[in-house]
């Protein structure tokens, strides 16, 4: 792995079902090494990780990574923000012009990628 650093993650929008990219990018992110905040419209469990509907206060955040559309994002702004992560990770389908401006004025990077693609390519 190129990037040995340990970045805590938060997974917005992070579902049960194996299916969804949400689930697979909270278990490669595991995987990885990287510690995970799962947070999902209902309390579940992507493997050993819970999915929580809380918004809990945490620091330290590296990285936030969407999987929610745009509409349903506006409920998280504050909370986005209120983590100061370092960078936000718009997934495809997630891209939201509003909410990158937003974290570009609050020193926040925006990134408009691929959670699966960057840990496959060693960016992450």
């Amino acid at each position: 792995m190129a990037n040995t650093d340990k970045k805590l993650t938060v997974v917005i929008g992070a579902s049960p079902n194996p299916d969804r990219y949400s689930y697979l990018a909270a278990s490669r992110l595991k995987a990885h090494g990287h510690p995970v905040v799962a947070i999902g419209n209902r309390e579940a469990a992507i493997g050993d990780i819970p999915i929580i509907t809380e918004h809990p206060a945490l620091e330290n955040v590296d990285t936030v990574t969407l999987y929610m559309n745009p509409k349903l994002q506006e409920q998280y702004y504050d909370y986005i923000l209120q983590l100061k992560p370092k960078r936000i990770i718009f997934n495809p389908g997630t891209e939201n012009p509003a909410l990158e401006a937003l974290a570009v004025q609050n020193g926040i990077q925006p990134h408009e990628a691929c959670t699966l693609v960057l840990l496959s390519t060693g960016q992450f």
